[in-house]
């Protein structure tokens, strides 16, 4: 009997040992955690353009509808004609810089809307903090054109939001409360810019699944797990969109109107 359990004990063993070879020899991809952006007051420009554009590309989900200019302006190459987003951001508006006009579209997109283009755009400054804001800035305007953010507008920006903090501001990482701290559904969607995605209640686009009714197909715990972990369950026909829809709802919105969003959705039967 003895003799039989070593034998078990050994093919154990071996196999054991196989698989941690095996496995020591498969490259190791290491997960980045998120990183908060700290730029400081002698932050070049090249370092302004890199972080810029991981914050474009990433946590910022702008390709989502500026890559492509169906469902808003192209900002990378030439958008109709008129050349990319940095040469001609200066001109959008009189009186207005390239600098100015692409803060104002970030912090007020109703203020400009494109002509042949909707007003879908969420506050970005409500989602992104100060340092995200101008790094994008300067991205945009080196396509193309000069790139004049620094430091100071960083600082400045800082300044007009002392002491914001996710734990102090509603969750929201760019010094303010999200959706001026609203639990009011409609204006938790306007801001977090839903329906550039979505479609609910007639309005917004097709681009995400149909909000409409989506309290028929999920219950409110699917509704805010979804919310919280947009990859814990990825919509029948929409896999090639997976990793679009944006991680930081969770952080962004207080409690309270996480709730409040989750209630009205989980209502749409």
């Amino acid at each position: 009997m003895w003799a039989t359990n070593l034998k078990v004990v050994g093919i154990v063993l071996g196999t054991l040992a196989l698989y941690t070879l095996i496995a020591n020899k498969i490259p190791q991809v290491q997960s980045e955690v998120p990183q908060t952006l700290t730029l400081g007051a002698n932050v070049t420009p090249e370092q302004l353009v890199a972080a810029g554009e991981k914050v474009f590309n990433g946590i910022g989900g702008c390709p989502t509808c500026h890559g492509l200019g169906t469902r808003a302006p192209n900002l990378l190459t030439d958008e109709k004609g008129t050349g990319p987003i940095g040469a001609r951001c200066g001109k959008r508006e009189a009186g207005k810089s390239c600098k100015q006009y692409l803060y104002e579209s970030l912090d007020n997109p109703t203020a400009f809307v494109v002509t042949g283009y909707q007003p879908i755009m969420p506050v970005m400054t409500r989602q992104l903090s100060p340092e995200q804001i101008w790094s994008v800035i300067a991205f945009l305007e080196s396509q193309g054109g000069t790139v004049d953010v620094t430091g100071d507008d960083v600082a400045k920006a800082k300044q007009l939001t002392p002491g914001a903090s996710p734990a102090n501001s509603g969750g929201s990482p760019g010094g303010g409360a999200f959706a001026a701290g609203s639990t009011d559904p409609k204006a938790i969607i306007q801001a977090a810019g839903c329906l550039a995605c979505h479609k609910l209640d007639g309005q917004g686009q097709v681009i995400a699944p149909d909000l409409t009714h989506v309290g028929a197909r999920r219950d409110a715990e699917s509704i805010r797990k979804k919310i919280l972990d947009p990859a814990s369950s990825i919509a029948k026909g929409y896999e090639k969109l997976a990793g679009i829809m944006p991680k930081t709802f969770g952080t962004m919105m207080s409690a309270a109107q996480l709730e409040a969003l989750v209630q009205y959705l989980a209502g749409h039967k």
